[in-house]
């Protein structure tokens, strides 16, 4: 009986089950795949940045971040673009937003761009 109850307890309140509380992976509808991660400055007062090579699309970027305290796990991620501002059509300012396995996000600021 207090399976049952519990089982539907979970059902009806979404808010209580664990995905319910994760980003939805079709927010974060791009895929980066990150070849190296690199972290520089770092000392006492400060984490430092933190700077990833990476693959979107298919285009090689280059992402800075000054979050994080460690050194991030070449992989796949899901990202979304939170940001793009482009003023001239030959450069543009542009953020994206990661999805980490456990629900946890990060923005990273495209700093390089390469063919």
């Amino acid at each position: 009986m207090k399976k049952l109850l519990f089982a539907i307890l979970l059902t009806t309140i979404p808010s209580l089950t664990p995905a319910q509380s994760l980003p939805k992976e079709r927010e974060y509808p791009l895929v980066v795949h990150v070849q190296s991660s690199r972290r520089v400055g770092e000392d006492k007062i400060n984490n430092g940045y933190e700077f990833l090579s990476v693959v979107i699309e298919g285009k090689k970027y280059e992402l800075e971040s000054t979050h994080g305290d460690a050194i991030l796990r070449t992989g796949d991620y899901r990202a979304k673009v939170s940001e793009y501002e482009h003023s001239r059509s030959y450069e543009y300012n542009m953020r994206y937003e990661l999805l980490f396995p456990d629900g946890k996000t990060r923005e990273y600021k495209v700093v390089g761009e390469e063919e």
